[in-house]
């Protein structure tokens, strides 16, 4: 009889369901908070210095993680082609996640060190030179745009508030460190960060 009024009350049925499904989300979601795996970063990892952060906001500017994907699933096929598969503590410091899902080309999350800073170059400014079949754009504009720095160390104070470990030195040195470079070094330099920390267990 109870069954019934719950069948025949649509608005009682839709709370009890919402209910259901936020316990059950939570029972999933909490312990995560909890755990060292999830919220602690890997031993030796370091924060993205000056140069890569500014790349790193190039990167999500033009759009890069619209096509490339950030996280290696722990799949043979994912594995063998990518490196080790990607876990929480990498990303702990890392502000909004660049994990992604599409792919249309290759995912970056271990392509620091995998060609040469003049490849990547190369391959930003005129991709097909080295990939003939690719269909990502050229990025020509970033050869001539320079970066002032003036907001880096303020990104950097930003950052520190919600955990990334930047230090004093770090915030002040900002600007010094990335003025004058161009916005295609920033990118090569972020890309050439990528995934070292576990780059050696393939």
């Amino acid at each position: 009889m109870q069954h019934e009024k719950v069948e025949k009350n649509i608005g009682l049925m839709g709370l009890l369901i919402v209910i259901v499904i936020s316990f059950g989300g939570l029972a999933e979601i909490v312990p995560l908070f909890f755990l060292e795996d999830t919220t602690q970063p890997l031993k030796g990892m370091k924060p993205h210095d000056a140069l890569a952060l500014e790349g790193r906001d190039v990167y999500i500017r033009e759009g890069c993680n619209n096509c490339h994907s950030q996280m290696i699933r722990p799949f043979r096929s994912e594995t063998e082609r990518y490196g080790h598969y990607s876990v929480a503590g990498e990303h702990v410091w890392e502000h909004p996640f660049l994990w992604g899902s599409k792919r249309t080309g290759p995912d970056l999350a271990r392509v620091g060190g995998r060609y040469s800073d003049d490849w990547h170059r190369v391959h930003l400014l005129n991709p097909r030179d080295v990939v003939p079949e690719s269909n990502m754009p050229a990025f020509t504009w970033l050869e001539h745009a320079t970066i002032n720095g003036e907001l880096t160390g303020k990104k950097m104070a930003a950052l520190r508030m919600v955990g990334v470990p930047y230090t004093d030195e770090d915030i002040q040195g900002a600007q010094a460190k990335v003025e004058g470079k161009t916005e295609l070094d920033a990118v090569v330099h972020y890309l050439q960060s990528l995934g070292l920390i576990l780059k050696d267990k393939r």
